[in-house]
């Protein structure tokens, strides 16, 4: 095996260039004479460096799961090593011991639970047999409020519950994708489904795909030829929504600006530079008026036509990864690395509600399409809440209070959707598993496990389909019709 600095050196300055840190890479440049290097840049995949920091993780992670005379252990490691945990040998040597101490437990336990088994065999197992065995998942309750209980979620892959599991032949699986496909979306309209792959790079937090990232927008109107491509962001777009009356364009990018973009012309209204750090989520408020969040953890409200942003929100104490006023436009919710959710109104500065109730980082957050001006007045406004702690919470946002707790999925959750109606809440997990939830009693009632990681799930207009794309690159649709 051999390393040359110019090989580290070129890897890290196309790091910088894809990571948007253009002035940074163009001084690592010169610095380090990459132009006077043998390596043709064309031959290099994008995301080089992040690839082979990931393989190299993995090999310590395996290093760990080795005995010394070379036997694998069996099990998962008890959690994922970080980049900087892998190179810290202390830190692997603690944790190895301590997967090693994990395992002879889990072996006394199986060993006396199979000899007190033997003991107890016989005369009991009549009576046993005709006891009522609780179904695959029915013993744990789903619904709690504002509770708190322990949650483990990580022993082994869910059994489905024939009840629930939805059959192949209402699973179509689409293929054509080459990488991750991070985004899906149904036409309102018809039954079309968009999907969208990263085709540049993702940043990567605890093994898990943080964002997905893109480097320029380009327009389609329905015939299929381009209109415009929107290119004034300096590296990555990590958000981008149109506004209700379809003739702008909001965006957030890694450059820490926000966009307001004229969907008919492609021509940038204007530029946004209030955040500090990179922009991750945008949403809007109205047709002109629009939230940001930041990773420099502050909210601010911004309006067209406005120097200064109308109002800043500040309170979270990590990076904020998304943001959603409910469907009234009078309440902002957002979700944050610090593992709290807030509830914001324009009429005060500080929160209406700080919800603490996950236990990792809250990657997105959903209302559901109930209460005061949706087409569903008479149902109880609900928020949905997906973390890295592999659960989902419903909120009853006027109480302040947890009233489910969702915990099927083993691995983190990277999407939530509620169906038009409100009375089903979709959740996909990097655990491939898609599940539909009941959202008055907490209950699953559908299930499908899919072949990668599932990073967004979609209904389509009439509620009786769910898309959800895939890390390795598939698209299903699950048919919920009888």
């Amino acid at each position: 095996m051999s390393i040359t600095s110019d090989e580290v050196n070129f890897l890290v300055y196309r790091y910088l260039q894809e990571s948007g840190f253009s002035h940074s890479a163009f001084t690592f440049g010169i610095e380090s004479h990459i132009s006077q290097s043998n390596i043709n840049g064309t031959l290099v995949p994008p995301a080089a460096l992040i690839s082979i920091l990931q393989k190299g993780l993995q090999y310590v992670e395996a290093e760990i799961s080795i005995n010394e005379d070379g036997t694998v252990f069996d099990g998962r490691p008890i959690e994922s090593l970080s980049l900087i945990d892998a190179v810290m040998p202390d830190v692997v040597q603690t944790r190895q011991q301590a997967f090693r101490e994990k395992l002879a437990q889990q072996q006394a336990s199986a060993a006396a639970a199979a000899a007190a088994t033997a003991t107890t065999a016989g005369a009991t197992t009549t009576a046993v047999s005709q006891q009522n065995t609780p179904k695959n998942g029915e013993a744990t309750v789903n619904g709690e409020e504002n509770g708190a209980h322990a949650i483990n979620n990580h022993s082994k892959p869910m059994e489905i519950d024939g009840d629930v599991e939805i059959p192949p032949n209402k699973a179509t699986v689409l293929r054509g994708h080459e990488s991750e496909v991070f985004i899906c979306a149904w036409n309102p309209v018809s039954d079309l489904l968009a999907s969208g792959q990263d085709d540049v790079s993702s940043q990567a937090t605890d093994n898990y795909c943080k964002l997905p990232q893109i480097s320029s927008v380009v327009v389609m109107p329905a015939l299929g030829n381009l209109a415009s491509t929107l290119g004034q962001h300096k590296g990555p777009i990590f958000a981008l929504k149109w506004n209700k009356k379809g003739n702008y364009i909001l965006s957030a990018g890694v450059d820490k600006t926000t966009i307001i973009w004229d969907a008919h012309t492609g021509e940038a209204k204007q530029q946004f530079p209030f955040h500090s750090a990179p922009a991750l989520d945008v949403d809007w408020q109205n047709n002109t008026t629009f939230a940001s969040c930041s990773t420099d953890m502050c909210i601010h409200v911004c309006r067209l036509g406005c120097d200064r942003p109308v109002k800043t929100f500040q309170g979270h104490t990590n990076e904020v990864n998304a943001i959603k006023w409910d469907p009234s436009g009078m309440l902002l919710a957002s979700c944050s690395d610090d593992m709290t959710l807030k509830i914001w109104s324009m009429k005060q500065d500080t929160c209406v509600h700080d919800l603490q109730a996950h236990s990792k980082e809250i990657y997105t957050i959903k209302w559901s399409p109930t209460g005061p001006g949706t087409s569903n007045p008479n149902s109880n406004i609900m928020l949905a809440s997906a973390s890295f702690d592999s659960t989902v919470r419903l909120w009853d946002v006027d109480r302040g209070v947890c009233i489910h707790t969702l915990t099927k999925h083993q691995e983190p959750v990277y999407s939530v959707a509620f169906s038009p109606d409100g009375k089903y809440l979709a959740s996909g997990s990097f655990d491939k598993c898609v599940h539909i939830w009941n959202t008055q009693s907490g209950t699953l009632v559908h299930s499908y496990r899919g072949t990668g990681g599932i990073f967004e799930v979609c209904w389509n207009a009439r509620g009786d389909k769910v898309g959800a794309s895939a890390s390795d690159g598939s698209v299903c649709v699950l048919d919920l019709r009888k």
